[in-house]
């Protein structure tokens, strides 16, 4: 691979152009394009083939590399090609896989291997880290290229910045090249690198409680860490840690001091971010009944896009679970060859083999969680389909399937811990009474008339036939319809409804449905009338105790947002343990009515949006600027929903500064989550959405902290934060 530099933006200039100037050491200037302003620039790094020139992207847009047939495209044209040659690179942002077969087995091995440990040394840098790989990636650096290096990690960046730092036309020594030399060189490149990225508002802060020294001592570290971090634990051994993991001057280390470089290390880092890193392991009891945790779940797993027209892929599959979702859902019909297929019934939905997507669930089940995968089944097969589905889902998941109960005679359903690496079946079952059982079909509330009309035709015989073996396959989450409160119900069925039944039956008997979810599983999903795959408000549905509340996971959007920052703690496992008064049969809690009771904690909630940092120009038009504004949003009980926004503040995505201070009051707070949103404002357009963080109101640290935004798609930007005080005290 050989990095080629940079065309100007709107130059039209030709890549082979650019490359032969390049090679030649020579630079890019006026005369060779039409842009004079020198705002932007756009880079092509292409890879040197003996088939031309290939656009290149960042390690950082990289998910996955999988070895093998391990994609749709793999699985569909490579089946004649050896595994081992294979693999498929897999990008963030929903973008499309890129397949590839090597000349060799080695040859395989080699970008594999070598990729995967790219990705996981990226993944894992520390900000210290990233200073100094940044700061040591060469020894002598050109001033054209060097420029081109920051423009190109930040698009957004405003060229009279860096004019501040260093000289472009004409040539005017500046700040940073002390040699006079034209070029920057080993130490020269960390202060151009520091005066880029200075923060005067941590400047500040340090200054204020490090006194008059150039240091931080442990005293005031210690100080600074109890007073305004409220961080626990013995006070001078937390600081310790923090100056071995974060100072980078060793003088200053042996000082048991903290300069201002590893002050700002220590704030961008894990123990500076807003979210408590605690939570970001499984730090909650998993032995209680899996009715008592809210469980990460998906509709229509298979689509990619719409309900009516979009692709169906086993791909879908891989990602949510790689989001962490552990309830999948399949919707079954009889398919060409005697081998069942899934789709959206009634739809021009493409299809994929039920087959295929069982083997996809076996492959990534637990790459990212070990505790239990539901599969939702949504039947519609023949009996002889039916019987091929129980054979796949034995011959592939094996000894992963659940086939028996764990306690025979458990009076509860078993716990995650129990049921750690198995897959279960959601599903009707067969009683000893008949071989034919109700059909559910989601499809029946969607208001396309063509699907509405195949679905009042299938009513004429609305029983299905259940295979044995399938229905064998059911053990736990076996499903029932909603027959109401009155008669008691074992512990192992479950019912599924619909966005506006569920609604219904809170508004009627929120109790009697909060106490009905302290022993059994629900399931909630989208209403029929969502064919653009939106979702609703899953907050309202967990504050009743719902445990299945399924959304379009392929939609990004502000509650598939607010669903990843409920599953964000506890590992990111995808289970949470559901608050105590949700786990309660004698509670009384009524999220529609907040009275006094163990989940009535009032506390005030008070956070001073201080600056951004490098947020991305999403808009790609040649003039525009970013022109940020922050929305703070609270989402919890009715009474406790709020939201309030900064000013806008024009031309700085780079460094804009707020200063602006929110107060909150949540009366509820262990259902609350809070979600800081970052967008683009425009007088005359919508605006355009730039970044968020969610994360549940109890995950929150307070003091000075960072919050490292996501891109709509729920992936973190390489650089881009908010900084940010916060304060949270009971309230009187």
């Amino acid at each position: 691979v050989k990095l080629v530099t940079l065309l100007l933006n709107e130059s039209g200039l030709p890549i082979d152009f650019a490359y032969q100037k390049v090679a030649k050491g020579d630079h890019i200037s006026t005369e060779h394009c039409n842009c004079h302003k020198y705002e932007s620039f756009f880079y092509c790094l292409p890879l040197m083939t003996n088939v031309g020139f290939a656009p290149t992207v960042s390690i950082e847009e990289i998910q996955d590399v999988r070895p093998g047939h391990k994609t749709e495209g793999m699985e569909k044209y490579a089946k004649d090609v050896p595994e081992v040659r294979c693999f498929s690179i897999i990008f963030k942002d929903q973008k499309k896989n890129l397949d590839l077969i090597a000349g060799s087995e080695m040859e395989a091995n080699h970008w594999v291997f070598g990729l995967g440990k790219i990705i996981a040394k990226s993944n894992s840098m520390s900000q210290r880290q990233k200073l100094q790989h940044d700061a040591s990636k060469a020894s002598k650096v050109d001033r054209f290229p060097l420029i081109a290096l920051f423009c190109i990690v930040q698009p957004w960046f405003r060229l009279r910045r860096i004019k501040k730092s260093f000289y472009f036309f004409p040539l005017h020594p500046q700040q940073c090249d002390k040699s006079q030399t034209n070029t920057l060189e080993d130490e020269e490149i960390e202060v151009f690198y520091k005066i880029l990225t200075e923060r005067k508002e941590i400047d500040r802060i340090f200054s204020e409680h490090a006194g008059e020294k150039s240091v931080m001592s442990l005293e005031h570290l210690v100080q600074f860490l109890q007073q305004q971090q409220h961080e626990e634990g013995d006070g001078p051994d937390v600081a310790l840690s923090l100056i071995e993991q974060y100072e980078p001057n060793e003088t200053v280390k042996r000082q048991k001091s903290m300069s201002k470089d590893g002050f700002q290390m220590y704030l961008l880092s894990a123990d500076g971010n807003i979210f408590n890193k605690t939570h970001s392991q499984v730090y909650q009891d998993m032995t209680q009944p899996l009715s008592h945790y809210y469980i990460s779940s998906s509709h229509n797993t298979y689509l990619m896009e719409d309900q009516l027209r979009g692709p169906s892929s086993t791909e879908a599959y891989i990602r949510a679970l790689m989001k962490g979702c552990r309830c999948v859902e399949l919707d079954c019909w009889d398919g060409p060859n005697s081998e069942p297929v899934i789709y959206h019934g009634y739809t021009f939905t493409s299809k994929i083999l039920f087959s295929d997507a069982i083997k996809a669930i076996k492959n990534y089940a637990f790459k990212i969680s070990p505790y239990p995968v539901i599969i939702s089944l949504e039947n519609h097969c023949s009996i002889d389909q039916q019987e091929t589905m129980a054979r796949h889902l034995h011959s592939i998941l094996k000894d992963t399937l659940l086939v028996a109960p764990i306690d025979s005679k458990g009076i509860k359903l078993p716990s995650p811990e129990q049921l750690k690496g198995k897959i279960l079946v959601k599903g009707k079952k067969l009683t000893p009474e008949t071989e034919e059982v109700s059909d559910e079909d989601e499809a029946a509330e969607m208001e396309d008339e063509t699907v509405k009309s195949e679905v009042e035709k299938k009513k004429l015989s609305n029983k299905l036939k259940l295979a044995k073996e399938l229905s064998d396959t059911v053990i736990y989450c076996k499903s029932v319809h909603f027959q109401g409160f009155a008669e008691s119900q074992p512990h192992d069925e479950m019912c599924s409804f619909s966005e506006g039944k569920i609604l219904k039956v809170a508004q009627e008997s929120g109790i009697d449905l909060m106490h009905y979810n302290v022993q059994h599983l629900s399931r909630i999903y989208p209403a029929g009338w969502r064919t653009d795959s939106s979702n609703y408000n899953p907050v309202e549905m967990w504050n009743m105790g719902c445990q299945i509340v399924a959304l379009n996971f392929q939609s990004r959007c502000s509650e598939m947002d607010i669903h990843q920052g409920r599953f964000q703690e506890n590992g990111g496992c995808g289970y949470i343990l559901k608050p105590e008064f949700l786990r309660n049969e004698q509670s009384k809690f009524n999220p529609k009515s907040i009275t006094e009771g163990p989940w009535y904690s009032p506390k005030k909630f008070q956070v001073k949006i201080i600056s951004g940092q490098q947020l991305p120009k999403v808009n790609k038009s040649k003039n525009s600027i970013v022109d940020p504004r922050v929305i703070v949003e609270i989402h919890g009980v009715q009474r406790d929903n709020r939201k309030n926004q900064t000013k806008v503040i024009d031309n700085n995505g780079f460094n804009p500064t707020w200063n602006e201070t929110f107060e909150f009051e949540i009366d509820v707070p262990q259902l609350a989550l809070v979600r800081f949103m970052v967008e683009d404002f425009d007088a005359s357009t919508k605006n355009d959405f730039i970044g968020q963080f969610t994360a549940p109101f109890t995950s929150l640290k307070q003091g000075y902290r960072h919050i490292h935004l996501l891109t709509k798609s729920g992936d973190q930007y390489p650089s881009a934060t908010l900084f940010v005080h916060v304060n949270i005290w009971d309230s009187s």
